[in-house]
């Protein structure tokens, strides 16, 4: 079936992780005059550029913003903005680009403030830190996606140190067109509390998303961490196994964290991690559940049991380890693949293992992204190379990965397209 414009459904794509380079002037013009001089500013120094925030200087990595170059040219050596693309921080600009690699519609991460904010959570004053964050969420929302209404999903940071102002800013967002939240694979590295806290710290923040339906995407990267294999291995090692073993991590992590338990209609998105991974993932946790899961319901009784007795065999190391622990999950009851198929969604850029596994995956839980402008993007030809990851599927199948997973999930409606004689 074709539209006016003579597009047919999988014709082009929806981008659920691609990135913004924060205009030099954000915070300059949209923040008060007393707030300007401590708000973040984008200097220029010689040859050099850097952000000054808090008295740090954040330079921009030359992989950030490598589209329209060459791959012998990528470079992680800093960058300046008029050697970018205008595409990486003007949304208009942005658009020709979008149009020419048959991207339909984008949601951006940033990139100064790090992806989910990190650089607010580490700011001394607060204060400000939240007047900063909340001027980069409105400018998104009016001015980014304003800009060209249904071909940018807005997506939402929260500060991360006040799990009630974040609840309050979700709302606000909310309400003003938000469909995403930014949050961190693992807020662990951060100082933070994880998902298993059992005071709960998060569940503010995740009963306004769901109240909201707010998706929480989180990007590989927003633990501000990057694992290594062994710690002298080079970065081309690290690199091809980070990303699907801190993301695998993510998806493992919420399904035993009980979350979903109390917010049965939270969604997540794992930004950027891949999918070929998830099978053997989901299959090894139904392993583990279905053998472990009568001891591991029982083990903080029994040991306390054990001790009251007055035998001292459990000293034993792994009894150490587990006698504290209570599953924050019903290890009884929990159903491992049907909580990934109702919560949880991969995203992949290029990964033909994934699609070619889609059946033990589920088709509706996928979603293509192009990462327009890093160096792993797929851009200008991210169409062509989409539509050959999944040309062997059904054209309904090709669709909902192409587009329809992501319209349904974000409660998003594209623009129409625009003719594809305009490419």
């Amino acid at each position: 079936m074709t539209d006016a414009a003579g597009n047919v459904a999988t014709d082009w794509l929806i981008s659920v992780d691609d990135h913004i380079l924060e205009p030099a002037d954000l915070w300059q013009r949209r923040m008060t005059a007393a707030d300007r001089e401590q708000a973040p500013k984008l200097v220029r120094d010689g040859d050099s550029e850097y952000w000054v925030y808090e008295g740090r200087k954040v330079y921009t990595s030359g992989l950030s913003a490598v589209v329209g170059k060459r791959k012998d040219e990528f470079s992680p050596v800093p960058i300046t903005y008029d050697e970018m693309r205008p595409g990486c921080y003007d949304p208009v600009a942005r658009l020709a680009d979008m149009d020419q690699a048959g991207i339909l519609a984008s949601m951006c991460f940033p990139s100064f403030t790090r992806f989910c904010g990190q650089i607010f959570w580490e700011a001394k004053d607060k204060a400000l830190a939240l007047r900063c964050l909340q001027t980069y969420n409105d400018w998104l929302i009016d001015e980014w996606c304003g800009s060209a209404p249904g071909r940018y999903i807005p997506m939402t940071l929260i500060p991360l140190w006040d799990p009630a102002l974040a609840a309050a800013e979700v709302k606000r967002c909310a309400a003003k067109g938000s469909r995403a939240i930014a949050f961190s694979e693992n807020p662990a590295p951060l100082g933070l509390p994880t998902i298993f806290d059992r005071e709960r710290y998060w569940d503010p923040v995740m009963k306004a998303a769901e109240e909201c339906q707010l998706v929480v995407a989180m990007h590989v990267g927003s633990s501000s961490e990057i694992p290594k294999i062994m710690p002298d291995a080079p970065v081309v090692a690290n690199k091809p196994w980070a990303d699907g073993a801190r993301t695998s991590g993510v998806m493992l992590a919420w399904i035993f964290s009980g979350i979903f338990d109390r917010m049965p209609n939270l969604k997540i998105a794992m930004s950027e991690g891949g999918i070929g991974w998830i099978p053997y993932f989901l299959e090894r946790a139904e392993q583990v559940v279905s053998i472990q899961r009568y001891w591991a319901s029982r083990v903080k009784a029994e040991a306390a049991e054990h001790r009251d007795s007055g035998r001292d065999d459990t000293a034993d190391a792994f009894m150490r380890a587990v006698e504290s622990e209570e599953s924050p999950v019903d290890l009884l009851t929990l159903d491992v693949r049907q909580t990934f198929r109702d919560h949880i969604f991969g995203c992949f850029i290029v990964d033909n293992h994934g699609v070619n596994s889609i059946k033990e995956i589920g088709v509706e839980n996928v979603m293509i992204e192009t990462d327009y402008p890093h160096s792993d993007s797929t851009w200008p030809n991210c169409i062509k190379i989409a539509k050959e990851q999944v040309a062997d599927l059904p054209a309904d199948q090709q669709q909902l990965i192409l587009r329809g997973n992501a319209e349904r999930l974000f409660r998003f409606t594209p623009a129409e397209p625009p003719s594809l004689g305009d490419r």
